[in-house]
């Protein structure tokens, strides 16, 4: 569940800001990228899916809960996502709504690569939040997913068992590109051990389906309006990483979830990747565009 990790991390001796979290080895690795002895980690691609549904007070969104004891981002309230699958550039899927070119030339990206981030955000909200955005027509998606049937598909693809392709064929579904819209592009820091090059999408929850936790690495889910969520980062009540708190401030200007998904043509997806400096014993950390995450961040030790 990557969903664009930017590094924060909960881990002991961390410095929280405002919701953020930093983890005490940034200075060490942020200095060796500096004078050349780190070589940055090439980024795998990654796909997450904003899940919005409609109600009396307004657009709620879908979240879940990293687990604590996760060694990244514990505790971190993040979306359904994760790595993309290579598989899923090999073969031709079922597919309906916008072409492979008009997803490459959205994504910036070539045909191949569009169709597996594209799948990869699909698969992903059906592994880890149980909704599957396809249907056995190019109108139509699937209804109530909790069967045991499909439950049983939905764990061979966690265990990579099964190739996405190959699990719509078997149904003989067609993915909804459609149902989603791009939102957003984060690609984490440089420093970072771990890397993921993460576009951000929207999507409204269908008809007759229903969320559950089927995330292991999550031991809560809520649907919650973005302003609130914002305001318990804002608070220091719930930890975020910084895509996921910038992505739900974008949300909150939106009545509907056909509103957002509407916007979601418009939004531009030059990616953001975050600068750090080291200057007088202070890791100086700022993400283009995003001035809101400009920190200076002390840190005992190795600073």
């Amino acid at each position: 569940m990557p969903n664009g990790e930017q590094g924060q991390q909960q881990t002991h001796g961390a410095t929280p800001a405002g919701g953020q979290w930093y983890p005490p080895e940034w200075p060490d690795r942020i200095r060796a990228l500096a004078d050349g002895s780190l070589t940055p980690v090439e980024p795998r691609r990654a796909a997450t899916v904003m899940l919005l549904k409609d109600t009396a007070a307004g657009p709620v969104v879908h979240m879940l809960r990293r687990r604590a004891s996760m060694a990244f981002a514990g505790g971190a309230y993040a979306y359904p996502g994760g790595a993309v699958d290579p598989r899923d550039e090999d073969r031709l899927v079922g597919w309906a709504g916008p072409g492979l070119d008009a997803w490459a030339a959205r994504l910036g990206t070539d045909a191949r690569t569009a169709q597996a981030i594209v799948c990869g955000a699909v698969r992903e909200t059906f592994e880890e939040a149980g909704v599957l955005l396809a249907g056995e027509t190019a109108d139509t998606v699937v209804g109530d997913t909790t069967g045991e049937d499909w439950e049983a598909d939905r764990q061979a693809l966690v265990a990579r068992e099964l190739s996405f392709a190959a699990f719509l064929d078997r149904r003989g579904l067609r993915l909804r590109s459609d149902l989603l819209g791009a939102w957003a592009r984060w690609i984490t820091p440089e420093f970072e051990p771990r890397r993921y090059d993460t576009w951000f999408f929207v999507a409204a929850l269908p008809e007759g389906q229903r969320t559950r936790n089927a995330s292991t690495e999550a031991d809560r889910t809520v649907w919650i309006r973005p302003a609130e969520a914002a305001d318990g980062y804002d608070k220091g009540e719930l930890l975020m990483m910084p895509p996921t708190i910038s992505t739900l401030r974008s949300l909150e200007p939106y009545r509907s979830a056909a509103d957002a998904l509407a916007a979601a043509t418009g939004r531009d997806l030059e990616p953001v990747l975050a600068q750090a400096a080291l200057e007088n014993g202070e890791v100086v950390l700022s993400w283009p565009g995003h001035d809101e995450f400009t920190k200076r961040v002390t840190f005992g030790g190795g600073s």
